[in-house]
């Protein structure tokens, strides 16, 4: 398993070049950077208020890549992603190493020795390269505590009409919960299938050799079928494309995610693609403004299609405490939706739903930015079994019975972001049916607007709040046709708040007619795209720009950023490994904690190397305190709360050891929610998680 690791005092989270492969992993979670910067395709922008910050570094070659051109094999082939400078193509001499194009991100993904990296590095068509990291996998209940259920019964809203692509390890060739009760024609018999494309083994029929995608699928979009309708999904009209990137074992390349990222952008108006659901997701090595993978996920982003991803499963660490730091790819971008973690102790009220322990925080790595944007109920969730899959196997203790009996279970019980962001994609496909015309920062606005803000729980666990479905479809259906004079239905639970940027935004409302809800604008920008771009302001007048009115109410919410929140300086160094209470087996890691580059006066944190070890918070007279805020300055590692320090999690001991289990390896106890309406008692043993 990946796991953090430490004592209580000493705990350790890798950053940086030395550490970065296995923390590229791929897990089950579950868009991209701003268009390209002008003169280089998919490159970051120069704008400092709404592009990338100082953390952001240029590069021919990814740090991985570099090492293994430099230090590696030169017989050994490695898997690379090619981004080509714009109306150029991939050179002659290098065609017999591609494997697929991506043309999302105006590029190819190659396997080629490592000897001939630098040769393609140097060619004139090349703007950048970047490893291909490995990927893995990250009901009744849940559909009545969001309110899907009341948006079904009483406002008549099914997602029909909606296509939903998800990206995961496919979709079973039957299940009664996916069978068409519409008059529309769908390919693959009776099925609410409109698209298949299988990007592992080039199948044309649907399968789902893993199971993962499918149980993402009924959460989405199941009809109930094989439970007397208890455990339909929160969209179960909505029409599903599944791109199957995950082999059987839930493994796979983030080129295949990007290809079929690809392949949304080219069909998204034959199957009016809207909503894009990631229960996938890798570690970050780098900043959301040149990694492929958040760079495909923008480009969807900019053709007005919402990108949902799962925040990741980093929420603890070994010990069970809360930790920092842990969202993933492509969740960590700006412009992405996306979703942590809650539970609802096994009822259908909301009064004790609570953050699932499992569920990662901010800030994202590299960038420091805010996230998850909300929380959705993830824990024990039960949708579709496929007898014969992986999971159905492996997780075979978590089945449930379908009512009446079928012979057969055709269900199971799963936890993790991963289950949670398909319950915001569903949600968004009974958005837009109730209003077409929204764009995925307004749909964002709207559902932290709308989200109840539980206390005890920070913008950095909880985002704005947990999901409101009911609220959300009420406020988009709204704004589809508001009239002078008409009231905006507002709930006493919403939390009337956004997160924009690093702030957390209250004291006003929505304004769907201002420029910040274009499919143009970065979502926390400082202003509208182009030289020319209008300034977004809060709360002020501003002439000629548009305004949005909110209020008068700004508190940072990721420390070490300016303004009136407590500040925490979190580290300044990009390109250098950061570890943190680690003994490395017993040797000298020479890594740099946060960029010190004299080899005699770096501080080490946690090498075993004799003399230099350096326990910060255990010497009365050589704390060392990071921090601006008088009052709240943190000692690293010492903080007073061992269950609150700021940790990252540890991605670099391995690939999961088997799919049945979260990436993370959260311990994930909590309740079941039988067909029949029985609930399960609770058990010492683990829920599976077979994704995030």
């Amino acid at each position: 398993m990946i796991r953090a690791s430490g004592n209580s005092t000493r705990h350790k989270a890798v950053w940086g070049p030395k550490r970065t492969l296995l923390g590229s992993l791929l897990v089950l979670l579950a868009a991209g950077p701003i268009a390209s910067a002008q003169g280089q395709p998919n490159g970051p922008g120069r704008n400092a208020k709404s592009g990338p910050n100082s953390f952001v570094h240029d590069y021919r070659m990814d740090d991985e890549v570099a090492r293994r051109s430099r230090d590696g094999n030169p017989f050994a082939l490695t898997k690379v992603i090619v981004s080509l400078v714009p109306g150029a193509q991939l050179p002659p001499q290098f065609q017999r190493f591609a494997r697929k194009g991506l043309d999302i991100i105006h590029g190819v993904a190659l396997e080629l020795p490592n000897s001939v990296i630098r040769q393609l590095a140097a060619h004139p068509s090349v703007f950048r390269i970047n490893y291909d990291r490995p990927a893995a996998m990250h009901n009744y209940r849940t559909s009545v505590t969001v309110g899907a259920r009341v948006v079904q019964n009483y406002l008549g809203y099914t997602g029909a009409g909606i296509g939903v692509a998800i990206i995961d390890s496919g979709v079973t060739s039957w299940h009664d919960d996916l069978t068409n009760n519409s008059s529309v024609l769908y390919p693959y018999g009776n099925q609410r299938v409109s698209m298949f494309v299988d990007f592992v083994n080039g199948q044309t029929a649907p399968y789902d050799d893993n199971g993962h995608g499918s149980h993402v699928a009924g959460t989405l979009a199941g009809n109930g079928y094989d439970s007397n309708g208890q455990l339909a999904g929160v969209a179960p009209g909505a029409s599903l494309v599944s791109l199957k990137v995950l082999d059987q074992n839930g493994l796979g390349t983030i080129s295949n995610i990007i290809a079929a990222m690809s392949w949304v952008a080219a069909n998204s108006a034959t199957y009016n693609i809207r909503v894009v659901n990631l229960s996938v997701g890798a570690g970050v090595d780098e900043s959301y403004w040149t990694d492929p993978l958040t760079l495909a996920a923008k480009a969807l982003t900019d053709q007005g299609i919402t990108v949902v991803a799962a925040a990741g499963n980093f929420g603890k660490n070994a010990q069970g405490q809360l930790q920092w730091g842990g969202i993933t790819a492509p969740g960590n971008a700006p412009w992405v939706l996306t979703v942590g973690a809650s539970t609802t102790n096994g009822t259908v009220t909301r009064w004790d739903d609570a953050m699932a322990s499992y569920s990662s925080s901010g800030p994202t790595a590299v960038d420091f930015a805010a996230k998850p944007d909300l929380v959705a109920p993830g824990t024990g969730t039960v949708s579709l079994a496929v007898p014969g899959s992986t999971l159905y196997s492996i997780d075979a203790a978590f089945l449930v019975d379908g009512q009446p009996a079928l012979g057969f279970k055709p269900y199971l019980a799963l936890s993790g972001t991963s289950m949670a962001a398909p319950v915001v994609s569903g949600t968004v496909a009974l958005m837009l049916q109730a209003n077409p015309l929204l764009t995925p920062n307004l749909i964002k606005a709207i559902l932290q607007y709308t989200a109840q803000s539980y206390p005890g729980y920070g913008a950095l666990r909880e985002g704005a709040g947990f999901l409101n479905s009911l609220g959300a479809v009420r406020l988009a259906k709204y704004y589809a046709n508001p009239r002078p004079g008409d009231r905006m239905p507002a709930q006493a639970i919403w939390s009337r708040q956004i997160i924009w940027g690093n702030h957390l935004i209250t004291g006003g409302y929505i304004n769907p007619a201002s420029n910040a809800w274009a499919t143009n604008i970065v979502w926390g920008s400082a202003k509208t795209l182009g030289a020319t771009g209008d300034n977004i302001v809060w709360g002020t007048d501003c002439s000629p720009c548009d305004n949005i009115v909110w209020g008068m109410s700004v508190d940072n919410i990721v420390w070490g950023t300016a303004g009136d929140g407590d500040n925490i300086v979190w580290g300044m160094s990009q390109s250098d490994n950061i570890v943190w209470g680690m003994d490395c087996g017993g040797a000298d890691c020479d890594n740099v904690v946060w960029g010190m580059t004299d080899p005699v006066s770096n501080i080490v944190w946690g090498t075993a190397a004799a003399g230099d070890n350096i326990v910060w918070g255990m010497s009365a007279a050589g704390n060392i305190v990071w921090g601006m805020s008088a009052e709240d300055n943190i000692v690293w590692g010492m903080s007073g709360d061992p269950a609150s320090d700021l940790i990252f999690p540890d991605a670099a001991d391995g690939a999961p050891s088997s799919v049945g289990t979260e990436f993370g390896d959260p311990d994930l106890g909590g309740l079941v929610t039988l067909p029949s309406s029985t609930v399960a008692t609770p058990s010492s043993a683990p829920l599976p998680g077979g994704g995030l």
